[in-house]
């Protein structure tokens, strides 16, 4: 059983790490290339036409994943954080959600821990990215992400013509212009990959944020303002927040 002198001491490091693995996190979100992919197939309109090779890029970032890395990284926090202050408690409450209990006899301490952490997590929650809505996206299994439906385009090419200006007669040749015409040559096929989140999953994610800060708020207010025993809270927090 650790001493509560030893949690203080490592508490700060724990702090630390948390916040720069959710800031790297935060940052590589906000980097929509890295959530994007994409496949296109090329077909000549003819046998004899150009033939070109496949091209595709990988999904390299899934917001699911992170989200699920970040809830890896700030249960340790929650839980160091947690075993402090109820070494110190006094006065507490517990916090319920939509009249079901989800920490109990929580200290004030923590309470005001709490509501820093959530307000974070709200800005985090609302800057996820969300799916184009100008496309229609649906779930792809062999790459754990969203995908477009394939859109086929035509590929053009410029092919010379002449154009007679004047016949050639006795005394002078034609005079005879040259112009581009483009050409229909093959089709594009299109496949748009991304990692983003669709809009009713983030606006649940917030909706749950906003639910848990009210339900902390009130539960500071209805509370008055060694060894220890280690707690674990992080797993029931982040089991319902981004579960």
């Amino acid at each position: 059983m650790a001493k509560l002198n030893q949690i203080i001491a490592v508490e700060k490091g724990v702090k630390s790490k948390s916040f720069q693995e959710l800031t790297q996190a935060h940052q590589d979100l906000q980097k929509p290339a890295l959530l994007a992919g994409i496949s296109r197939t090329y077909q000549p309109k003819d046998e004899e036409g150009e033939q070109l090779p496949p091209e595709s890029t990988r999904v390299q970032l899934k917001a699911e994943d992170i989200l699920r890395s970040t809830a890896n990284t700030l249960t340790r926090l929650f839980d160091v954080t947690a075993t402090k202050d109820w070494a110190n408690i006094g006065a507490a409450a517990d916090v319920a959600v939509d009249g079901q209990v989800l920490l109990a006899q929580v200290p004030v301490p923590y309470l005001l821990f709490l509501e820093k952490q959530l307000t974070d997590l709200s800005t985090f929650v609302k800057k996820l990215p969300v799916l184009d809505a100008s496309e229609s996206w649906n779930p792809d299994a062999s790459t754990d992400s969203w995908k477009t439906e394939p859109v086929r385009t035509i590929r053009t090419k410029k092919v010379p013509r002449n154009h007679v200006k004047a016949e050639a007669t006795e005394k002078h040749p034609a005079q005879v212009e040259v112009y581009y015409e483009d050409i229909a040559v093959g089709y594009w096929t299109t496949v748009k990959f991304s990692g983003a989140l669709p809009a009713r999953r983030v606006n649940e994610l917030a909706e749950r944020v906003e639910k848990l800060q009210q339900a902390v708020k009130f539960a500071r207010e209805e509370a008055n303002a060694v060894e220890v025993t280690d707690r674990r809270v992080g797993d029931a927090v982040f089991g319902y927040l981004f579960r």
